[in-house]
């Protein structure tokens, strides 16, 4: 061990001539821990959230989706289905069909987005763990499967399916738009399946079959999307690659992150903000650490002047305390991320913050994921801040500071 370190590690661990300097040294690694601690345990339930919300929306969406760069709908026979299912990875291709439309159940209206799908929707859409009632599958061209929201707000009970449902689409080819039968196309829905995956998805969606959404909208071979969905263990980038390569530059090929684009960024912004906001506490705990080590310096003094009589350079000496401040920012920093991590241990193995009784969230207590990525991020923005810390009382040591005043020698 190097001589500056060797006594920058005595000075950390022993006492100090006066109590209250020893204390305060103690309380400013206790206050970096703690500060390291709250880093890691917000960050990692922000990465909870995260990826609960992540894995609801990925239910419903699927991993690509293929849409007109301009434009609402086009032809099927514009994009190369087999040449798709080709690439490795693909497991289904689904074509969809996507309207606004109007719906009545006995005295309640409400407007809500029919998604027309495609058997191969219902084969391969995870979809099926989050029915309330009914199953999957539709037993007849006219059934339904609603989001739980819709049919609370027309009021159908999930207990006595199937309800019987009206739909109203604006007719393309109306001339007369004064009289209803003219101006939109009907027809009568069973809606037979219920299903919760997220309140935006619930009060939103419809799922039809293709057929019926082509003969609503009057479509022959016009589809408004195609979603692929892929195999799990597959890596999404060179699928997308070569769909984009095969359907050419009219369409765009969005991943889930490019789907729920504006939600993905504002959950990212905020874990930002959290970040900068612990970090300033923390820098506010460094300024505790320039005081200590201030401090420390001056309990020292009559060590360092004995050392700098002895030969020790003044370079030496201050390597002495600079290596001292980050041993305790180290030590601060390394016993927070323990800290951290247990607590987050505890969180996600017996859960014990919960939400409050009471509440309607899909989750009873705080989701917890802990990454690497946080801890080494963190741990580099600590030793950081601890590195200024160490460095700015030591670079202002004066040249008296070395030399013994009358007092010491007579001691």
């Amino acid at each position: 061990m190097q001589f500056p370190l060797y006594i920058a590690w005595r000075y950390f661990r022993s006492g100090k001539s006066h109590h209250i300097i020893h204390l305060i040294s103690r309380i400013s690694t206790v206050a970096i821990a703690v500060g390291t601690a709250a880093l890691i345990a917000v960050l990692s339930v922000f990465n909870g959230f995260e990826s609960l919300i992540a894995s609801l929306f990925n239910t419903f969406d699927p991993d690509l989706k293929i849409e007109l760069k301009e434009g609402k709908t086009f032809p099927d026979t514009w994009l190369d289905r087999e040449a798709i299912e080709a690439i490795p990875g693909v497991i289904s291709y689904t074509r969809v069909i996507e309207e606004n439309v109007l719906l009545r159940f006995e005295n309640q209206q409400y407007i809500a987005t029919m998604k027309g799908v495609s058997d191969d929707f219902l084969r391969q859409n995870p979809l099926d763990s989050m029915l309330i009632t009914g199953t999957l599958r539709f037993p007849g061209k006219t059934s339904a499967i609603a989001g739980y929201g819709v049919c609370y707000y027309l009021g159908i009970n999930p207990n006595t399916l199937p309800a019987e449902v009206s739909v109203y689409v604006p007719r393309r080819t109306a001339k007369n738009l004064s009289v209803l039968s003219n101006a939109f196309n009907s027809n009568e829905l069973k809606v037979t399946g219920i299903f919760s995956v997220q309140q935006d998805f619930d009060t939103r969606y419809v799922l039809v079959p293709l057929a019926l959404m082509k003969e609503l909208l009057e479509y022959s071979r016009e589809i408004t999307s195609a979603e692929i969905r892929t195999d799990p263990a597959a890596d999404i980038k060179p699928i997308q690659t070569a769909i984009e390569s095969i359907v050419g530059e009219k369409f765009q090929i969005c991943n889930r992150f490019q789907q729920q684009e504006s939600l993905y960024k504002v959950m990212r912004a905020e874990k930002l903000a959290i970040f900068l906001i612990l970090t300033f506490i923390l820098l506010i705990a460094a300024f505790n650490m320039i005081g200590s080590q201030t401090m420390v310096m001056l309990d020292k003094q009559k060590n360092s002047a004995i050392l700098h009589g002895l030969g020790a350079t003044k370079e030496t000496l201050k390597k002495i305390f600079i290596s001292q401040g980050i041993i305790t920012a180290l030590v601060g920093a390394v016993s927070g991320l323990i800290v951290g991590a247990f607590v987050c241990f505890l969180q996600i193995h017996f859960a014990i913050i919960r939400f409050e009784t009471g509440t309607t969230f899909i989750v009873n207590a705080y989701p917890v994921e802990m990454q690497f990525a946080d801890f080494l991020i963190v741990f580099v923005t600590v030793f950081l801040i601890g590195l200024f810390a160490a460095f700015f009382p030591v670079y202002r040591i004066k040249e008296p500071y070395f030399e013994l005043n009358s007092q010491q020698r007579n001691y």
